[in-house]
């Protein structure tokens, strides 16, 4: 551990930032690394948070049961520290051949361009399969006995976070709004993480429209600690020791980061993922629906300069996301920034390209000056 830190411990200032929170995840400091889907949150990201004293999380969103108990596997070697995963929570969608056409038309243009083959159709699949393959992964979850559950899009039945809680497994929910925060209370939910307008990546909006779920982190924050008993975690835009103090100035008893740790050395991302936002400025990143088919944020390039205008015609996640998913790949494969999905929340400007526990031990120790002064 840095010496610094070391002697910020032996001054027992260090004791400022434990409350509630860290005794609940049994954690050193009330940092965690957001649940980044898509191959952000590798085994070696998700254990070198645990093992600095955050809570390392991963985003199992888009992974199979069996990737899944893998990765929880390999995990359990890295780190003896808690960490958690997060999944998504299927809501109801409809598959419409019409819009599949439509948004295959609008795709085609930037697979000629990739030197990709057109298509017409596509199998997607239906909201049966997903809520099954949802299903399994709580399986998962429950057999390999993670200590940390955390959900986005919504809410899970009653019956399986009665299930999941037999097995003494934390659940964090997560809120765009007031509304969401207090159904995720009424759940059952032990911790809720408030989700800021500033965030990068998908909007967990679930109860309210797009427009009306776009709070920004600073006002939701007191908001929802008024009115719910558990503990609130504060995420979107969030960089260093000053946000986590501010956030704990409002009420919240820590903080959720993404973009901060997208950019450590750990992180999975795809290199030109992570340069797109070193290189960032304050006005680069914007929200759009045209990779997925819900509202996420990211640094704006080509793919959602062109297709701005198209967005109200294209189909709702997940079946969007299915359709663009080899534009991605093949954008990625190319080091071609222009098509890929370069999620990134309002203070990119503010990343470091640095290892995990230089991050920490900065967020630490400024948070402290920011508490002794």
């Amino acid at each position: 551990m840095n010496e610094n830190i070391n002697k910020i411990k032996m001054t027992g200032s260090i004791t400022m930032l434990k409350n509630r929170l860290t005794e609940l995840l049994n954690i050193e400091y009330p940092i965690i690394q957001a649940p980044m889907a898509g191959g952000v949150t590798t085994s070696k990201l998700v254990a070198s948070v645990s093992n600095a004293g955050g809570l390392g999380m991963v985003g199992a969103g888009y992974m199979t049961p069996n990737q899944m108990r893998t990765q929880i596997r390999e995990l359990k070697q890295l780190t003896p520290n808690p960490f958690g995963i997060n999944l998504f929570v299927p809501n109801e969608f409809e598959v419409k051949e019409d819009e599949i056409r439509t948004s295959n038309q609008l795709m085609n243009g930037f697979r000629d361009e990739l030197g990709l083959p057109r298509k017409e159709t596509m199998e997607i699949p239906n909201s049966n399969s997903v809520y099954a393959t949802f299903k399994e992964q709580i399986k998962v979850v429950v057999e390999e006995k993670v200590p940390i559950c955390t959900f986005t899009f919504g809410i899970p039945p009653k019956e399986m976070i009665e299930e999941i809680k037999k097995q003494n497994i934390l659940l964090m929910g997560t809120a765009t709004t007031l509304k969401e925060a207090v159904a995720n209370e009424k759940a059952g939910m032990d911790i809720i993480v408030v989700q800021g307008s500033e965030a990068g990546g998908h909007r967990g909006n679930f109860m309210e429209e797009d427009q009306e779920s776009l709070i920004g982190l600073m006002s939701l924050i007191p908001q929802v600690v008024d009115h719910v008993g558990v503990p609130v975690v504060a995420a979107g835009g969030i960089m260093d020791g000053r946000g986590l103090m501010a956030s704990i100035c409002l009420g919240a008893k820590g903080v959720q980061m993404g973009t901060a740790f997208l950019t450590c050395m750990e992180s999975g991302a795809h290199p030109v993922h992570k340069e797109a936002i070193l290189n960032a400025e304050g006005d680069h990143t914007v929200l759009t629906r045209a990779f997925s088919g819900k509202w996420a944020r990211g640094i704006k390039n080509r793919f959602i300069s062109e297709m701005q205008a198209q967005q109200d015609k294209l189909p709702s996640f997940p079946v969007q996301n299915s359709l663009t998913q080899d534009i991605r790949k093949k954008s990625g494969e190319q080091n071609n920034p222009e098509f890929m999905s370069l999620w990134s929340g309002q203070s990119a400007v503010l990343a470091k390209n640095q290892t995990v526990e230089a991050l920490i031990q900065e967020i630490v120790e400024e948070a402290m000056r920011i508490r002794m002064n």
